[in-house]
Parts: C-alpha cells; sequence; structure tokens
C-alpha cells in the first residue's frame, strides 16, 4: 500500500477556480510563469482551483519553481507518459481515423485533432506531479529528495510540443444540445461535476468528440483502466516522495500554514485530493484518445 492511497473525496468538494480571464495582479503573474515553465498554453483547472487560496498557492508555486524547471522534473513526466502511453497501446484502443475519413473529415483535420491531443499528452504530465506533491506535503510527509541545487539543474531547451493548431475551448454555453448531452455523460461516467479543459478542447470537432468519447466511455471504470490509473498515481508518488529533488525547499509545515491562512486545512486537503484523485484518469483517457487516432498498418 502507498503512503498516500488513491482516494476520491466523498462527498466532492466544491471547488472555485479563478479562469485567466479574470486573473489579476500578483495571481496572474503565477499563471504566466507556471504556463512559461511547465510549456503549455493553459492554466489547468487544478491550478485555477488552487489559485483561489492564493498564500497556498503563493507558497506552492514559489517552493516548486526551480523544481518544476529542472531537468529531473521533465526526465519524471517524460518517463510517466512513455508508461502510459505503452500501457495504453497494449489494449489497442478502436482506431478512429477512417470513421472521421467517412465523415467527410480531411487528413489537415484530422492532424489538427491530433495536434490538440498532443498539447494534452504533454501539458497533463507536469499537472498530475504537481497535484500529487501539493497532496503529499499537506498529507504525509516531506520531500526525501536533497535541497542541493547541483541536483536539479535546469532543463535546457524545450520540451512541449511545437504546433500551430488554435487552442479553441467549446464551453458548454456555447455548444449545441447533442454536444451539451455528451458534457453531461462525461460528468456522470467520470463522477465528476466538471468538464476539464481537454474534453471542452476536443469538442471544438463534435462529431470528433462524440464518437471518440463513445469509445472511451467504454473503457473508463473498467479494471484495466483503474489498474493503469493507480500505476499512474504510484509512479508519481514514488517521484514526488523519494526521487525528486528539492531545491525549493518547500516544507509539508510551510505549506500547511500557508493552507490555513486562506481557508479550513480539510477544504483545502480534500480540493487537493480531488485532484490528485482525477488527473491519473486524465493522463490515461488522453492516452486512449491519443492511440484511436494512429495511422493503422
Amino acid at each position: 500500500m502507498p503512503p498516500l492511497p488513491r482516494l476520491k473525496p466523498e462527498p466532492i468538494p466544491a471547488i472555485h477556480p479563478l479562469p485567466e480571464y479574470r486573473v489579476e495582479g500578483e495571481r496572474k503573474q503565477w499563471y504566466e510563469d507556471m504556463k512559461r515553465v511547465f510549456q503549455v498554453p493553459w492554466m489547468g483547472v487544478v491550478t485555477m482551483a488552487y489559485a483561489h487560496y492564493p498564500a497556498f498557492f503563493k507558497t506552492l508555486w514559489q517552493g516548486t519553481r526551480a523544481l518544476a524547471a529542472s531537468q529531473p522534473f521533465v526526465e519524471a513526466f517524460q518517463g510517466n507518459r512513455i508508461f502510459v502511453e505503452a500501457e495504453i497501446e497494449k489494449l489497442a484502443p478502436p482506431a478512429i481515423v477512417d470513421r472521421l475519413a467517412t465523415l467527410g473529415y480531411a487528413p489537415r483535420e484530422i492532424d489538427d485533432i491530433r495536434q490538440t491531443v498532443e498539447i494534452f499528452s504533454h501539458g497533463n504530465q507536469p499537472y498530475v506531479l504537481l497535484a500529487t506533491l501539493a497532496r503529499y506535503l499537506l498529507e504525509s510527509g516531506e520531500m526525501a529528495g536533497t535541497n542541493e541545487p547541483e541536483a536539479a539543474p535546469a532543463f535546457g531547451g524545450r520540451h512541449g510540443p511545437e504546433v500551430a493548431v488554435p487552442f479553441v475551448l467549446m464551453e458548454a454555453h456555447h455548444a449545441d444540445a447533442p454536444t451539451q448531452a455528451v458534457y453531461e455523460d462525461v460528468k456522470r461516467v467520470l463522477g465528476l461535476p466538471f468538464v476539464n479543459t481537454d474534453y471542452r478542447a476536443f469538442a471544438r470537432w463534435p462529431s470528433y468528440w462524440a464518437q471518440a468519447w463513445d469509445d472511451l466511455r467504454q473503457f473508463a471504470g473498467t479494471p484495466e483502466h483503474e489498474a493503469l490509473c493507480q500505476a499512474v498515481h504510484e509512479r508519481c508518488l514514488a517521484e514526488v516522495s523519494r526521487r525528486l529533488p528539492n531545491p525549493g525547499k518547500l516544507t509539508a509545515v510551510a505549506l500547511r500554514q500557508a493552507a490555513e491562512q486562506d481557508a479550513s486545512f480539510e477544504e483545502i486537503r480534500d480540493v487537493c485530493r480531488l485532484f490528485q484523485w482525477l488527473l491519473p484518469g486524465l493522463v490515461v483517457n488522453v492516452a486512449f484518445l491519443r492511440a484511436q487516432l494512429q495511422e493503422q498498418g
């Protein structure tokens, strides 16, 4: 049993994500800095929810920024991605490219979908490590990695995908009735009160997303799906608790004290539990969608 079991909080706590279009001042600077370090075009719902608690978010990001920009961190999340995608390929998700072509999708449109999936295949990985670290420090203990700066050399260059596809989200109030129905099904099947950014981005192509989700929903919750989510959880936990360095010298005490400046410890703990529970599943689901789009033969 890992020291931090995978745990979905019941009841699911209320979350209050601070969207990018509303953020100002210091928190806006943190948003831009985090996107730059993670090399992603969006703030995850997880970190927008953390930002509702400014002392907690400030302490977490200031304490992890040097780590997030380091080579060991990048290698850790890249290794996690390689693992998940290899495991998904063994399950042979149903191919979708021919079905999209039959619907009239041109090769360029299918490539745009692939590029969008690539954004999340990469970008979810730093978010799941950060979410695991936040919960671990709140609930379990200290990072065992060294504080020495030389253990965390900065990652040089680019690890994020170079994509040209516009980053567009299909919000529920923009969507037609069939897409809204898919969104409701997503929430029901995944047991969540909101639709992740990833799925709103994929719904930019409603007929693609309807078919992709129909395949994915049959996989979600199966023993194979749950086992892979658990494996992602355990890999991330091993990284943050034992392997990754701690150049920012972030301590459990400092993060807990910061959390208690904003709200009750239990409130922030449950928000952290929620995202640390759901993100391994999101990583697995996006890997499934990516595998569907691979060329066959």
